[in-house]
């Protein structure tokens, strides 16, 4: 299937789908944090439905014990996640405030802020590793003025297995997604994604899930792959563009050194060296640090 087509109501994220259920978000987080809370309804999920500055939603947004954690999963590498989260962050905490006044003298209490990206992108990554803001700053400051630190974990198989241990549902999300990047290497996609779904329901891989979303997930499924293998289309797009570039600079360095030597060697007018190597007169012109000859050759 080369041209998947989706529609915009299933744009949303399949891990976005599992962890706005309050109980698995409550197991999720308990596994992050080594604790053992049991009562989901202290969890008030505020997830952005749309983020200001960019045209997606974020995937997991919630407030437990006066801590706000943004989760993202992410299935290709971004530095630029730590602008993302502060933007995440900087929405939330307007819907947080909408109804108190900020302008006020009482300094209004705000849950503290926790970034992590779950990724299960095919480039290699360590299995934990940290990204910030102040990275991005052209000019650096040696405490900074403005800090953002995201949390980065590899989910890939392999990796994170004290998280799979703890918590069910991310590690059956991440067979999901394994059983279909694989299958789909061998068959269409659209049979991969049927098959993983029929595989899981048999081993009890997010049964329950399925049976009620199937549609959905086939859906949502056929649109994250396209989108993924269009993201690495771009990238080679890019690379290819980028060899192009370096080898017509290449050729640009060959044609100046042609001229350069001609220009030495050859008693030529610019015309004839700028016709026969390809540059314009003014480069040519450019070239001649002989000033001895310019005379000659300007006729």
């Amino acid at each position: 299937m080369d041209n998947v087509k989706v529609a915009d109501d299933y744009k949303d994220r399949l891990f976005r789908m599992i962890f706005n259920d309050k109980e698995k978000l409550l197991e999720l987080y308990n596994a992050m944090n080594g604790s053992d809370y049991t009562d989901a309804s202290e969890l008030q999920v505020v997830t952005l439905e749309n983020a200001i500055y960019l045209s997606m939603k974020n995937d997991v947004a919630y407030v437990l014990h006066d801590e706000l954690f943004l989760y993202e999963q992410q299935s290709t590498k971004n530095a630029n996640m730590p602008l993302r989260c502060l933007f995440y962050a900087s929405d939330t905490y307007s819907v947080l405030v909408k109804d108190k006044n900020i302008y006020g003298s009482k300094m209004l209490p705000l849950p503290s802020p926790t970034f992590v990206v779950f990724y299960n992108g095919k480039q290699k990554m360590d299995e934990e590793g940290e990204l910030r803001l102040s990275d991005a700053f052209v000019k650096k400051q040696e405490i900074p003025n403005l800090e953002v630190i995201v949390k980065v974990k590899n989910i890939n198989m392999g990796n994170s297995r004290e998280l799979f241990e703890k918590c069910r549902p991310m590690r059956d999300y991440m067979i999901f997604v394994d059983k279909v990047r694989r299958y789909s290497q061998e068959q269409p996609l659209e049979d991969a994604v049927e098959r993983t779904i029929r595989e899981c329901m048999e081993e009890d891989v997010m049964a329950d899930f399925l049976k009620r979303n199937r549609a959905e997930v086939v859906k949502m499924c056929l649109y994250e792959y396209d989108e993924e293998r269009q993201r690495e289309f771009d990238r080679e797009e890019g690379r290819e563009e980028g060899r192009e570039e370096g080898r017509e600079e290449g050729r640009d360095a060959e044609r100046i050194e042609v001229a350069r030597r001609m220009l030495k060697s050859h008693k030529l007018s610019y015309v004839e060296v700028a016709e026969f190597v390809g540059l314009t007169v003014e480069e040519v012109k450019a070239l001649d640090t002989d000033e001895a000859v310019i005379e000659i050759k300007e006729f």
